[in-house]
């Protein structure tokens, strides 16, 4: 009985914890390719009203990266899980790039697109596709 008892509290126990994704090496690529572009952008990043310049931007993003990474099995999990809005607050993360502000979450997933086709292009020889 006490053994029927703790396998019931295992199987419990595995199912409520939450869902572990490890990214592969392509995944990884996309990803550490995003905090790459935050770093290098010329936009300022809105986090919980206060602004950010990208180097900021982006080692708050490493920083949730290496923090919850294990959340993120792939770049769109890490766009919508980690990079997209606070923690803390769940308030949105906005980016202004020249006066053009948009959520962090639809710039990211354009600059994974972007990455995407270049990659494909590259791997084709063919032109990128436009969107």
């Amino acid at each position: 009985m006490a053994g029927k008892l703790l396998l019931a509290l295992a199987l419990v126990l595995a199912l409520a914890s939450p869902t572990r994704a490890e990214p592969d090496s392509a995944s990884e690529a996309e990803i550490q390719y995003l905090l790459e572009f935050v770093a290098n952008s010329n936009c300022d990043f809105i986090r919980n009203g206060s602004s950010h310049d990208p180097a900021e931007a982006a080692d708050h993003l490493r920083l949730k990266y290496k923090r919850g990474g294990k959340y993120a099995g792939s770049a769109e999990q890490f766009i919508d899980r980690l990079a997209s809005e606070s923690s803390w607050t769940g308030k949105p993360y906005t980016v202004n790039c020249g006066g053009r502000i948009e959520p962090t979450r639809d710039w990211l997933h354009g600059a994974l697109a972007d990455y995407r086709n270049r990659r494909t292009a590259d791997e084709t020889g063919k032109a990128p596709a436009t969107q």
